[in-house]
């Protein structure tokens, strides 16, 4: 590996370095259906600016008049306000050629000469970089950058040759890239584990299905008997035989017959064991927060001594549900391991499946319409940010209680998907830590790689 030998201001490495637009400039009245994209802070959370969030339009009449603003491929997106620290390119790959930044962004335009942009958005996320760009921070209100623009010009970093930051580039975002697979995979599977339950236990399918076959309704509202033969030929019939072909009335409307309406209580019980891993100094803990949850599920690793309060026990199989702002749906299953110390936030229930339920059950559960429906109708506290549904509320909630042949029967479809799905989970969560072991290495030059990539 050759040696770090160039030192360069990124005045000396830039092309441009400019400011998002006014504060005014972009508002939600000018929002359109098509245009150009709008990059905000949730694009910034992976070292290329991620399209899946979707994005809010300006027209391209308003982006002409913010040219000073407009980003395309290659470009360096930062925050400068709010979450600061974010950054990341705009990769070749694209979904569109052209973007406008927020406010609370400003970006800089690489010579590519010096500099290639995926090598310095890794820079600036390893901690060397993100102690020189948080360097001037100011802590009073919104967290931000001062004089972002002129500050970010002066800072001077040690690049390696072209070939080497190509090969680090490429090391990191291989890693990176199979990250983001998994959690797009992981998507697809939990998708499609909430859509059986969805269509066995709250739209009834196979019930309704039969039920039309026996009796053929009228009206095209409901199911004909075509549609239900071609449902019911798509499961198998052992399947079918664990669902009644008849709905009946009860106090939350049609349900299955030979089925019972009780209370999530039925169905879960609350483990209330608690732990403080101060006692533990020196032991590692799977920490379940809000913010891992929210930044990928993914736990930390942190040593007892590290966490200071009391936290809940967490084991295999248990289900976590949030009850802090139960709009944003955050339920976990954590996939434990049987000697693995895990512990979440106490804003967390930990809840385990009474038999015969089992997580997988709970899970979908806990995610369904109309559960979250009720859930967002119990909470508590008058600040938005800080709303919560209280524990006994939370049990006490109203749902159908199936028969148990086809809970099992469920568990045991919905099992091979949401395992796959946390076989993805745990990969992932490797792989994020041998990249973050590896930046500041490859960035400091540690480490040696081959820097013969075109």
């Amino acid at each position: 590996m050759e040696n770090f030998k160039t030192t360069s201001t990124i005045e000396e490495i830039a092309e441009k370095v400019a400011m998002g637009p006014f504060g005014s400039s972009i508002k939600v009245e000018t929002f359109v259906s098509e245009g150009v994209p709008i990059i905000s802070g949730q694009h910034l959370n992976r070292a290329k600016v991620d399209d899946s969030p979707g994005f809010n339009f300006i027209s391209l009449e308003h982006a002409g008049r913010l040219a000073n603003a407009n980003v395309t491929r290659g470009d360096i997106v930062f925050t400068h306000a709010g979450n600061i620290g974010q950054v990341a390119y705009i990769p070749k790959d694209s979904s569109f050629d052209r973007y406008v930044i927020s406010q609370r962004q400003f970006y800089m335009r690489c010579d590519r000469k010096r500099v290639i942009p995926e090598y310095l958005v890794w820079y600036f996320k390893s901690p060397e970089g993100q102690h020189q760009l948080l360097a001037n921070t100011s802590q009073v209100g919104v967290p931000s950058i001062a004089q972002p623009v002129t500050y970010l010009r002066t800072l001077a970093i040690s690049l390696p040759p072209l070939s080497e930051q190509r090969a680090i580039a490429h090391i990191l975002g291989t890693l990176d890239d199979r990250i983001e697979l998994n959690r797009r995979m992981n998507e697809t599977l939990e998708e499609m584990a909430r859509t059986l339950f969805k269509s066995w236990f709250v739209d009834f399918d196979p019930v309704r299905a039969k039920a039309a076959i026996r009796t053929p309704p009228v009206g095209e509202r409901d199911w004909t008997v075509e549609r239900a033969r071609a449902y019911l030929d798509r499961m198998d019939d052992r399947l079918v035989d664990h669902f009644p072909d008849r709905l009946v009335d009860s106090e939350l409307g049609k349900i299955p017959e030979g089925w019972q309406v009780g209370r999530f209580s039925d169905i879960v019980s609350r483990d209330r064991d608690k732990v403080n891993p101060a006692s533990f100094p020196k032991t590692v803990f799977s920490h379940f927060s809000i913010p891992a949850f929210d930044e990928g599920q993914n736990p930390k690793r942190e040593l007892g001594e590290s966490i200071k309060s009391t936290k809940s026990r967490v084991v295999q199989d248990d289900v976590l549900l949030s009850k802090l702002n139960p709009e944003i749906k955050r339920v976990w299953l954590p996939n434990v391991a049987p000697d693995e110390r895990a512990i979440c936030s106490t804003e967390f229930l930990v809840l385990q499946a009474k038999p015969p339920f089992q997580c997988n059950y709970v899970y979908c559960l806990s995610l369904s319409p109309f559960f979250r429906r009720q859930l967002e109708s119990i909470v508590t506290g008058t600040s938005k940010s800080h709303q919560r549904a209280p524990a006994d509320a939370i049990l006490s909630l109203e749902t159908v209680i199936p028969h148990r042949r086809a809970s099992e029967a469920f568990e045991t479809s919905a099992s091979k998907l949401l395992q796959r799905s946390m076989n993805l989970r745990r990969e992932s969560r490797y792989l994020a830590e041998q990249r973050d072991a590896l930046l500041p290495q490859l960035v400091c030059g540690e480490t040696s790689v081959p820097s013969d990539r075109g």
